[in-house]
């Protein structure tokens, strides 16, 4: 008679099974990670990275599971899981049964295991999180007008609110130079006054995609997954930067899920409304969708004329009425630009040693900012470029080395580059799905040949003239 296994055993060929019948993938994701610690009569108890792990594991593999534990164990298998405690962010020790198909799980015992998982926001010798937000980004100094107010009024009601909130996920979308920023490290500067115990973090798109990568390249994913699932409040800004990024826009899934699924609060921002923000999966889309969609618009006179008055006040400077009602009549592309209008006006003043007047206003207004050139879109500088060149539309997008596609695509980088604001993968993305490494190689190419070739510097010109052109239109 040959001997019990142990189970290490036991699982270890449950693991072959699995992985002969599901792809690399998701076995590598879900299977791998997980510890067996006990074995007693049939009843296998694994240690698991966290409790949705076993939901998502339960939802989606149950079957395979069950056939391969029932292989080595007989019909009447059964299986318990140990959720990982997370030092420092982690709440009480939790135990889960998984319900094989055909059989009632048992209570399971209690074996206490710990781990302490990697913060990638970790400051050496401080335990907590760092929730990354500025103090000057306050509801206080987020001035309410016609054009924010439905966003402010939620994103108040989401951070005073106790538990769950209906708002969440609140999706700001706008425009650059709007406030969205603003309004959403408010959000989570508001959540930390009201509930001081809560752990909040707010989070640019483009580092979270560099804390994902550096945690596949380290072999650290599951410490990336376990910080994230912690979090009770995450803010994540700029959401359109993570276009094209399969692979995180598949770790933000999973942590929108799990914080969802346990009452957590999500904040999002986007340049754009889930309706038409490309380069995003469909099913990441749709979550997008299932709390309030909030929209930041232009701001009128007289919150442009509220937001120059703040700020003087906050600055000790004195701004003559004539002068704040003539930069609020015309300075009306984005907040951002007002606020920079006025920096630029307190800088000439003390620089020149001047007085704040309607002249030097005037002469500030009428050199910089009477006719500000507005942002093209991505899609609308493609267009333009694969017209110009009698392409057809989206061929700047097609896997060739065509001379005539790459000379296009790097006029496409170079100009999205000069002509807005947004980064070089939010460019890569729209624009044949390269990363940001080729799209400046791209435009380090095109400025090397504008000044170096003269045909190609007049193809530049010429496209630029047609630009500027449709955005007056």
């Amino acid at each position: 008679m040959s001997e019990p296994k142990t189970y290490q055993e036991v699982w270890q060929n449950c693991l072959k099974f699995i992985k002969d019948n599901l792809d690399p993938q998701p076995f590598a994701t879900w299977f791998e990670p997980i510890k067996p610690i006990q074995l007693t009569d049939k009843r296998l108890r694994l240690l698991v990275p966290s409790q949705f792990f076993v939901e998502y594991i339960e939802g989606n593999y149950a079957n395979i599971l069950a056939t391969a534990l029932r292989k080595e164990l007989g019909p009447t298998a059964s299986l318990d899981y140990e959720v990982v405690v997370v030092q420092g962010v982690a709440g009480p020790q939790s135990n889960a049964s998984m319900k094989l198909p055909g059989h009632s799980p048992s209570r399971p015992q209690n074996v206490s295991v710990t781990k302490e998982v990697i913060n990638p926001f970790a400051i050496p010798g401080i335990k907590h999180v760092d929730p990354q937000l500025n103090p000057e980004y306050s509801f206080d100094h987020f001035i309410e007008g016609a054009c924010n107010r439905l966003s402010r009024a939620a994103g108040q009601a989401l951070a005073t609110a106790k538990g769950k909130c209906a708002y969440s996920p609140l999706f700001i979308h706008g425009g650059s130079g709007m406030g969205k920023t603003h309004l959403a490290q408010a959000i989570g500067l508001e959540a930390k006054r009201c509930f001081p115990d809560k752990s909040v973090l707010y989070v640019n798109a483009s580092r979270f995609q560099v804390q994902f990568t550096d945690s596949r390249m380290n072999n650290t994913f599951n410490d990336f997954f376990h910080f994230y699932q912690n979090i009770d409040l995450l803010i994540l800004d700029d959401v359109h930067e993570l276009a094209g990024k399969e692979k995180t826009q598949e770790a933000y899934f999973q942590i929108f899920n799990n914080l969802h699924q346990h009452g957590k609060q999500l904040v999002l921002t986007s340049d754009q409304s889930p309706a038409v923000l490309s380069g995003v999966q469909e099913r990441l889309l749709s979550r997008f969708k299932w709390g309030l969609q909030c929209d930041l618009q232009m701001p009128d006179f007289d919150t442009r004329f509220k937001i120059l008055q703040h700020k003087a006040t906050s600055a000790g400077i004195e701004l003559p009425l004539e002068v704040m009602q003539y930069m609020a009549e015309n300075i009306t592309y984005s907040i951002r630009e007002l606020e920079g209008a006025l920096v630029s006006l307190i800088a000439q003043s003390t620089l020149n040693k001047r007085d704040i007047n309607m002249e030097l206003a005037t002469d500030l207004v009428e050199k910089q900012l009477r006719h500000p050139v507005k942002e093209p879109s991505l899609n609308k500088i493609q267009n333009i470029v694969c017209e110009y060149f009698g392409l057809p539309e989206g061929a700047l997008s097609q896997q060739t080395r065509k001379r005539e596609i790459v000379q296009a695509r790097h006029i496409a980088f170079y100009l999205a580059r000069t002509r807005t604001k947004q980064s070089l993968s939010a460019i890569g993305s729209s624009i044949g799905n390269k990363d940001h490494a080729t799209v400046n190689h791209g435009c380090k190419v095109a400025a090397d040949l504008i000044q170096t070739d003269r045909r190609f510097k007049q193809f530049v010109e010429d496209i630029e003239k047609q630009l500027t052109a449709s955005m007056e239109q």
